[in-house]
């Protein structure tokens, strides 16, 4: 491609992002900060995530101070680029401004070969940032012309902590004992179990079905069928669909080839792992001392976001637990307090997270939508007590919707916690000016 052609895409696209950044609401993500110490000239930065979580404008938000040259790959007129035409975009760069000490580099999985470039720009000083839709990212071959160079992080959609400051609501540690405010919280929670976190739903709520619609086929297409070149892709968007519906499903491939006549195990296993990499789906291993059944354990399933799992499904009260359960994980999952998985014992006793730092586990979570009825109660706390023994950790919660309260059963405390307390307990250390702030 030649540079003048180039250098057309490149001012179009930053008119694109400077109109974005100025025009819409934009709010400082909560990695924001933790994610800034990472902005070093010998040192790249990889950004990965699901597609339209907001990693454009985050890197932006990273780079504010910055002097930044941009470009993204997820652009029809790039279609069909080279790596060996890569160093044309340099040469626009220097053309266009005459400087290129800064550049960020988006949706760069699109290009074959990304990684000898941006290696290149690294060893020549410049401070590079790129992102990507694809967890596999730097998991191929060239990825190890950067090994040792790199710092990979991750984003997701937004939190509902993200969600509420988007919403221009203030919590205050005081609005925990304030019936009104935690009225208005509880009903916002159930708008963000209903549309999710990505910015542009949580900006457009009145087109949020059809917006979320278009963006998961455009993941299976983009990211998944044409990438990995899938054949049966009617199959593939079988799994993906009943994956997404089944927050927290234990997953069964022998079933998964049964129940969509599939002929080849394999087949099951490849898709999932296309699921994965696109970041639609989490997987979650079964805790084991042994890493051998680790290894070989079923995984869980978590949709990347409440919002597409209910494109697929719908919410009912014998399904509502299922996508708290699926706000916990993806919370969990972001605030990377250690390693996360799920406990089940041989008689069928489970509990939903295991937190472990080290050697430790540091703490059980139990999550149950209703624990007011006696007979769940006894169930999920059962559960929690058996893997407090057998895992030797005495940290024990129970995430609810609205039933609160520290018990002591079997000489054991217990902590019954309502979600949306959960959600907005994280972080108490990182409040604003207002030391009485919590976002």
């Amino acid at each position: 491609m030649n540079i003048e052609t180039l250098k057309e895409i490149i001012v179009d696209q930053e008119k694109e992002i400077d109109l974005i950044i100025k025009e819409q609401k934009i709010i400082k993500r909560d990695v924001t900060e933790p994610y800034s110490k990472f902005i070093k000239k010998d040192i790249i930065i990889v950004i990965t995530g699901v597609r339209r979580c907001g990693k454009s404008v985050l890197c932006h938000q990273l780079l504010n101070n910055k002097k930044h040259r941009y470009i993204n790959f997820d652009d029809e007129r790039l279609k069909g680029l080279k790596a060996d035409e890569l160093n044309n975009v340099l040469k626009a760069f220097y053309e266009l401004y005459g400087d290129a000490s800064v550049i960020l580099l988006d949706e760069v999985q699109n290009v074959d070969g990304w990684e000898m470039f941006v290696n290149r720009l690294n060893r020549m000083g410049i401070e590079v940032i790129v992102t990507g839709s694809n967890s596999m990212l730097l998991s191929s071959e060239m990825a190890t012309h950067i090994t040792g160079r790199y710092i990979p992080l991750i984003l997701f959609p937004f939190s509902f902590r993200e969600f509420l400051k988007y919403e221009k609501i203030e919590i205050l540690k005081t609005d925990f004992y304030d019936s009104k405010k935690a009225s208005l919280i509880k009903k916002k929670l159930e708008e963000y179990i209903q549309i999710g976190g990505f910015p542009q739903v949580v900006q457009n709520k009145e087109i949020s079905k059809e917006y979320l619609s278009s963006l998961y086929d455009s993941i299976l297409l983009k990211d998944i069928v044409l990438r990995h070149k899938v054949r049966f892709s009617n199959q593939l968007r079988d799994i993906s669909n009943y994956l997404l519906s089944n927050p927290g499903e234990i997953v069964s491939y022998n079933r998964l080839t049964n129940l969509f006549e599939i002929k080849n195990i394999r087949t099951v296993k490849q898709y999932v792992s296309y699921l994965e990499e696109a970041y639609l789906v989490c997987m979650l291993n079964k805790f084991s001392f042994k890493q051998q059944e680790i290894i070989r354990a079923r995984k869980k399933a978590y949709p990347i976001d409440v919002g597409l799992s209910n494109i697929v499904s719908v919410i009912s009260r014998e399904n509502k637990w299922k996508k708290i359960e699926c706000i916990v994980a993806l919370d969990l999952l972001r605030r990377k307090d250690g390693e996360l998985f799920y406990w089940q014992d041989q008689q069928g006793n489970e509990v939903d997270f295991i937190v472990k730092k080290g050697n430790d586990i540091k703490e059980l979570i139990q999550v149950c939508y209703d624990i007011e009825n006696e007979h769940t109660k006894n169930r999920e706390s059962r559960s929690l007590l058996k893997g407090s023994k057998e895992l030797k950790c005495s940290n024990l919660s129970v995430i609810t919707w609205d039933f609160e309260s520290k018990e002591e059963i079997e000489e054991k405390k217990i902590t019954f916690i309502p979600l949306w307390k959960w959600l907005l307990k994280v972080n108490n250390d990182s409040a604003t000016n207002d030391e009485n702030s919590l976002i």
